[in-house]
């Protein structure tokens, strides 16, 4: 099965699980097309393909709930019960029990990626080690949280000095077009997940995110004291592991539970109602791409967070702490630094091909 069969397959699949919205998937398959990072970001399918056959040694290490598709523009902010801001993994759409080498690999190959269009800029080398030394001393101190709070020295966990909310976050969210024929299910979820379910709002279609672009999105807009306040409800779909097994459509998405899980301060408005994964807007929680960080960051410390956040879910799982600290012990040193390089070669070759084709 080549990059396109597997694509018409996999899309078939979701149709089966989903109503998707075929002009946003038009264009996820334009930008895959213009952009490796795309191409990756907007494929797991393929790469849990690609893994299944082609890393059957890395395949059989140690099961956790993973995250399944990490890479380096998987994290986000968010602010938790207390108000502070918290920042870690922000997508678990296909979260599924898998190798925990899976998540290490596919984060920096993701690395190799980004460093490849200078969206980085840090020797791969070094890169790898960082992710693997944050992963390692979490596990050894059994995970945590990474809060920020309002306080900047706690951003030099991350390497950087500042995280600026976009200013025009409530124009651009406000712009998007009304939305017609919700689903009466996303309707209730988003009006339960509102201060007030009595509160009148405005609903909208938005389009959002790459690896899920084609999958359903509603936004309730209102005014409360003040202000404005936003939900998302996204048609949830099961795993890319799911469709890869032969499974069922029907099969549940381990989203909730991969959360629920993690070593995180938790944010109390993202949850799974249903069909739908509903979650606040707001310009403090939002996805944070690379680019968007400031120039001056160390790329050491950020990736040595986010090897360090990959940890804090995997030891949501439990009894495996002590068995992965084993199975990174036997590895030889480049185990991670050779797998992403071969991985990024092949992600590179089907990309091509997906533009030629």
């Amino acid at each position: 099965m080549d990059i396109w069969q597997a694509t018409k397959s996999y899309e078939d699949w979701m149709r089966g699980c989903t109503t998707l919205v075929e002009s946003h998937l038009h264009h996820k398959h334009k930008q895959m097309r213009s952009d490796v990072s795309m191409f990756f970001r907007g494929t797991y399918y393929r790469w849990a393909q690609l893994w299944e056959y082609g890393f059957s040694e890395l395949s059989h290490a140690p099961k956790v709930l993973a995250v399944g598709d990490l890479h380096v523009y998987s994290f986000g902010t968010w602010r938790d019960a207390e108000g502070r801001m918290s920042w870690g993994i922000d997508d678990f759409d296909e979260s599924y029990p898998a190798a925990y080498t899976n998540d290490l690999v596919r984060l920096a190959t993701s690395l190799k990626i980004a460093i490849s269009s200078s969206a980085l800029r840090v020797k791969f080398k070094i890169g790898c080690e960082a992710i693997l030394e944050g992963y390692e001393t979490a596990l050894k101190s059994d995970g945590c949280p990474i809060v920020l709070a309002e306080s900047d020295r706690n951003l030099e966990k991350l390497g950087i000095a500042a995280i600026e909310p976009p200013q025009d976050f409530w124009q651009k969210l406000c712009s998007c077009p009304v939305a017609t024929a919700v689903p009466a299910d996303a309707k209730k979820a988003l009006a339960r997940s509102l201060p007030n379910n009595a509160m009148s709002y405005k609903l909208i279609r938005r389009e959002a995110g790459m690896g899920s672009l084609g999958q359903q999105r509603f936004v309730a807009i209102a005014r409360c004291e003040g202000g404005f306040v936003a939900r998302e409800a996204k048609a949830m779909v099961p795993s890319a592991s799911v469709w890869l097994s032969g499974k069922t459509s029907h099969c549940p998405s381990y989203y909730q539970k991969a959360i629920r899980n993690s070593i995180r301060s938790h944010d109390p408005y993202q949850r799974v109602i249903g069909k739908w994964l509903v979650r606040r807007l707001s310009p403090d929680s939002n996805p944070i791409e690379i680019s968007d960080l400031p120039r001056e960051h160390d790329a050491e410390v950020l990736l040595r967070a986010m090897g360090s956040e990959a940890a804090n879910v995997h030891l949501g799982t439990a009894g495996r702490r002590t068995r992965i600290l084993k199975d990174l012990h036997r590895r030889k040193s480049d185990w991670l630094r050779s797998s992403a390089k071969a991985m990024a070669k092949t992600i590179k070759q089907e990309w091509r091909q997906y533009r030629k084709d």
